[in-house]
């Protein structure tokens, strides 16, 4: 695996990151408590014991608008912390987003570095579902070699051919990039979106497009004037995306630049400023950007801004409602928006409530009060909507399933160390930042936790929250969700040092769950494989694409930035 970069924690351990990320972007795993164990190291804290916490309360409570909430109740299974999976340490140890991509790209919920990865719906190969100062240039290159990074854009005619000695059975590697110049402190490259035409990739301060099926650029790069901070982590339905950047270089820059980006074509749309909240501390130094339908939710520390996503007119604000609730995070897809808030904030009546809102005009459909304690974290999925949820005090998880009026309805009762690859807990809740689940209508899929060789995915009923089935990884490695598509599960097996990766379909109906290899990855360029570090998967019209989500900095060695294999 390989060695993250300058500033970013190393793989393994069940701590806190050392040092946190620029601009609210997490790192690492999922589950991490927020205040470090009295001795770190790799493994389960020593205080308090591993084990069943002492019976914790569910997380629900009344009032809510429908009435007291039935759950989690009863002898559920809470786990410790850090249970669905440690700091740096997704499946494979390699933080991963991964997704499977449409017509436009729809990210799955997840993160670790993480696409959850959430996405609902069937398909085929050809259409699955979805769900940077200074000049810099980018260095490309058109062919399946090796690209030297001589900043011209073209590699050079003496690079080495990633698919030499390729073996009968295995995928070709159909292209792969270099990623620009970033400061030596390293930089964000957010996002990776796929459509039937393109593959679009942001990194420091740029934004690129390659064509899918043998990398030649499809447009010009766009370079922004400063570092991109945030942006949707899926299109909407019009193929555009929204991209924030920062609009300077000093410490009181903020993330408050907006720009709509065409992913087939790479023309800017519209352009909008996020003002500063009315709150004390309520700033853009970091914001968070929510797609749901044709709203986008440009999130501050403690309001939102909601946008007309096609035009960027504004629409409304967000701000604190009642006597002592904020807004803290938003979660939205084609159709739901999501808020969490935070109220009472240090008091008696400290908790936080999960609220569904009107995309269109912001008002709450339902709001459903979480008992002190318990902190909703992630969003594993919008419809249906499963919630991850901590209680720090006593070191407790639970995975709740509310239905369309947010009442509970069920809640994960399998006891195991999940690693869905949602970055480490942090005060920017980063509802959607989880990347290695998968969710249908029925099922919940997460992958347990391996260190060393193979791992398994278990699929989890959401009536129920029982155990259905599980698989294991059919290679000595281990393997996490990418999404869903036609029934199947798509997972992706990681690399090895020697070994190149596979993209596994496995079957989710009745009947044997046996994976079947998609993909095999061509050993000859598992080393490049091996070494993207906090990368996001993609599957699309039957090719694998991998991507980082950071950027080193370091000036010794040319930089990956994303590969892209078929047949």
């Amino acid at each position: 695996m390989s060695q993250p970069p300058p500033g970013q924690p190393p793989h393994g351990g069940f701590g806190p990151p050392q040092n946190q990320p620029p601009h609210g972007q997490p790192q690492g795993g999922f589950g991490a408590p927020q205040q470090p164990p009295s001795q770190g190291g790799f493994g389960a804290p020593q205080q308090p014991g591993y084990g069943y916490p002492q019976q914790p309360p569910g997380p629900y409570a009344q009032p809510g608008p429908y009435g007291q909430a039935p759950g989690p109740y009863g002898q559920a299974p809470y786990g410790t912390y850090p249970h669905p999976g440690a700091p740096g340490k997704p499946p494979g140890g390699k933080k991963r987003t991964a997704l499977i991509a449409g017509v436009v790209a729809v990210a799955l919920l997840l993160v670790g570095g993480t696409v959850y990865a959430v996405t609902s719906g069937g398909g085929d190969d050809d259409k699955p579902v979805a769900h940077p100062s200074g000049d810099t240039k980018h260095s490309a290159t058109a062919s399946p070699s090796a690209d030297t990074g001589d900043g011209e854009g073209d590699g050079r005619a003496d690079t080495e051919d990633l698919n030499a000695g390729r073996k009968p059975g295995e995928a070709k590697v159909l292209w792969y990039k270099s990623a620009p110049d970033a400061p030596g402190n390293g930089a964000d490259a957010p996002g990776l979106w796929v459509t039937e035409k393109t593959a679009v990739k942001a990194a420091y301060k740029e934004v690129v497009g390659f064509r899918v099926a043998d990398g030649t650029p499809a447009w010009a790069p766009i370079t922004l004037p400063h570092e991109v901070c945030a942006v949707t982590k899926r299109a909407g339905a019009d193929g555009r995306i929204v991209v924030a950047y920062m609009n300077g270089t000093t410490d009181r820059a903020k993330c408050n630049q907006l720009q709509q980006i065409d992913l087939d074509t790479g023309k800017k749309g519209w352009h909008a400023q996020v003002a500063d909240g009315s709150a004390l501390f309520d700033s853009t130094r970091s914001i968070e950007l929510t797609l749901a339908g044709r709203t986008l939710m440009a999130g501050r520390d403690m309001s939102g801004t909601a946008y007309d996503a096609a035009t960027g007119k504004k629409l409304y604000d967000l701000k604190k409602y009642g006597t002592d609730c904020y807004p803290a995070g938003y979660a939205g897809d084609g159709g739901r928006l999501v808020q969490v808030a935070s109220c009472g904030a240090g008091g008696a009546k400290e908790r936080d409530e999960i609220r569904e809102l009107d995309p269109a005009t912001g008002k709450a459909k339902w709001s459903r009060v979480v008992i002190k304690g318990w902190r909703a974290e992630r969003v594993f999925s919008l419809n249906p909507l499963v919630v991850y949820l901590t209680n720090r005090d006593k070191k407790a998880w639970n995975i709740s399933t509310l239905d369309g009026r947010g009442r509970f309805t069920s809640e994960v009762e399998v006891d195991k160390k999940f690693a869905p690859g949602c970055g480490f807990l942090s005060l920017d809740r980063g509802l959607q930042n989880c990347q290695a689940v998968a969710v249908d209508a029925k099922t919940l899929y997460l992958p347990t936790e391996s260190t060393t060789g193979a791992n398994e995915i278990i699929a989890i009923g959401l009536a129920d929250g029982k155990e259905k089935w599980r698989v294991k990884s059919p290679l000595a490695r281990p393997m996490a969700p990418v999404g869903l598509q036609g029934g199947n599960l798509i997972a992706y097996a990681d690399a090895a040092y020697t070994q190149g990766g596979r993209v596994l379909s496995i079957p989710t109906g009745s009947g044997a769950h046996r994976p079947t290899t998609l993909l095999r990855n061509p050993d000859g360029a598992a080393k490049i494989e091996n070494g993207f570090f906090d990368a996001t998967t993609v599957w699309s019209g039957g090719r694998f694409f991998i991507a980082t989500n950071r950027l080193s900095g370091q000036d010794d060695s040319e930089e990956k930035l994303m590969m892209a294999y078929g047949k």
